[in-house]
């Protein structure tokens, strides 16, 4: 090794770095150049960059006897990790004091210490910068050690500017940002925090460090999916650091949206599997009494199984039907909105309601009702949901009464029950796609939790609006508006 680092040779080499960059080259033969150009004025056997993830790192350029490491993975968990993640932006360390299956190998190839520097982007790590020596004799050299910041924070701005770097991610610098990243000590407490985590959690750096994770710490090797108090899902996971200290690595990240994909996945499949079942076992059961029993079932003992066998099927196609509609953005109809009678769309409504909810219904449409504007044939959709709904959550004998009115500006209908009722703070809940009521036993009121979903997305598409209340004396008041047309 010299006896001081050549700076004159550095800067002539650097300047030759500079020149590439300006002709256009880019990535990693600037990094090669830059490498090459540091060996000598440093006095290294060699030189090594590895580009570093939120998962580890990767040795992407080196050069003299070092360039063999070329491609090779640097884990979180290794413990060279811990020199580019805790202490001093640049310091120095003997390589047998590192476990790491790299640095024994490094070892075996007569190499005894290096000294390392991060290269750091707005504070975050995106790299280190590795000088190794064949000696054992720790450099005292400040000159030596500021160039090797210098040149590590040369290497950081090549990745500010994203001039083909990093090489192992995905835009610029996106594999270090994308999870927060932290560091812990044996007593749980914050050694490293960075941009990322504090996007995160909305912790700043100054907040966290040296204080305890403000979430659990999953075991190392291990996933641990976690709620915050504000509601949203943290992904995390740690990984151990061997080395001087007892250090761990954290990653996490928001998967706020993904857990509620997974919910509504999960919700969607218990319902709809419950609901299939009860209709397709009604339909199997008469079938099977139909096709064992033919000779012995009286004539009315047939037509009832029949009857109750397109009941069920009318049941399952109305559920499918209202699957398909509540995955797509169509609008109803594919019709553009034009006036209509609504008094005369209710009353065609109510013919094709079930024999039971039409026994029960009560009409009461003024004979000046103005036309509303939208989609008429949408009406008959919107108003079994909304009285199948109402008889659901009523007595069975209970009336179900529907009323329309109008006022300036909108024709509206209400649809009334005296059943339950709803709760003042479910009135919008109500609305949500599977979502379902609290009162009872769910399995005395039965459904998908897709009806009122459907009814306020096809009433909307109409530039109309729908709401729930509770009813004066009990039960429950839905409220459809449309414009006059």
């Amino acid at each position: 090794m010299p006896e001081r680092t050549d700076l004159a040779d550095l800067i002539t080499d650097h300047g030759a770095v500079i020149e590439m960059i300006n002709s256009g080259e880019a990535g990693l033969p600037v990094l090669t150049a830059l490498l090459r150009a540091a060996r000598p004025a440093l006095g290294a056997a060699c030189v090594a960059f590895v580009e570093f993830a939120p998962t580890g790192g990767r040795v992407i350029a080196a050069s003299g006897c070092a360039e063999w490491t070329i491609g090779r993975p640097l884990p979180a968990s290794d413990p060279a990790t811990v020199c580019l993640l805790t202490g001093p932006r640049v310091r120095q360390t003997r390589l047998d004091h590192l476990d790491g299956p790299l640095a024994g190998e490094l070892a075996e190839r007569g190499l005894r210490r290096m000294i390392v520097a991060r290269a750091e982007l707005n504070g975050l790590t995106v790299g280190s910068l590795h000088a190794l020596y064949a000696d054992d004799e720790e450099s005292e050299d400040r000159v030596q050690h500021a160039t090797l910041g210098y040149l590590a924070s040369c290497i950081a701005h090549m990745y500010g500017d994203q001039s083909g770097l990093p090489v192992h991610g995905d835009g610029p610098v996106v594999a270090a940002l994308a999870d927060g990243l932290a560091v812990v000590d044996r007593d749980g407490r914050v050694r490293l925090w960075n941009p990322a985590a504090a996007q995160v959690t909305g912790r700043s750096a100054g907040e966290a460090m040296n204080r305890p994770l403000p979430f659990p710490l999953p075991p190392a090797g291990q996933v641990l999916d976690h709620q915050l108090p504000d509601g949203r899902w943290l992904r995390i996971t740690s990984g151990e650091l061997v080395g001087p200290g007892t250090l761990r690595v954290v990653t996490f990240r928001d998967i706020t949206d993904q857990q509620r994909r997974d919910s509504d996945r999960d919700l969607f499949v218990a319902v709809t599997s419950h609901e299939l079942r009860t209709p397709v076992t009604v339909i199997k059961g008469y079938a099977d009494t139909l096709t064992d029993h033919w000779e012995s079932l009286t004539d009315h003992d047939r037509r009832q199984a029949a009857r109750v066998i397109g009941q069920r099927a009318n049941e399952l196609a109305r559920l499918v039907d209202r699957l398909l509609t509540s995955a797509t953005d169509v609008r109803p109809g594919d019709e553009p909105a034009v006036p209509f009678d609504l008094g005369g769309a209710l009353r065609a409504a109510v013919l094709d309601l079930p024999a039971d909810l039409r026994r029960r219904l009560l009409l009461h449409v003024p004979v000046d009702l103005p036309k509303a504007l939208g989609d008429r044939h949408s009406l008959t959709t919107v108003l079994t949901e909304l009285c199948t709904n109402a008889g659901k959550w009523s007595p069975a004998d209970a009336a179900i009464e529907v009323f329309a009115a109008a006022d300036g500006q909108t024709v509206s209908f209400r649809v009334t029950d005296r059943g339950v009722g709803i709760r003042p703070e479910h009135v919008e809940r109500a609305f949500d796609r599977f979502w379902q009521g609290e009162s009872g036993d769910r399995r005395g009121y039965p459904g998908a939790g897709l009806g009122l979903y459907l009814v306020r997305r096809i009433v909307e598409q109409q530039n109309g609006w729908v709401s729930l209340r509770p009813r004066d004396g009990g039960g429950t008041v839905a409220e459809v508006r449309l414009p006059r047309g």
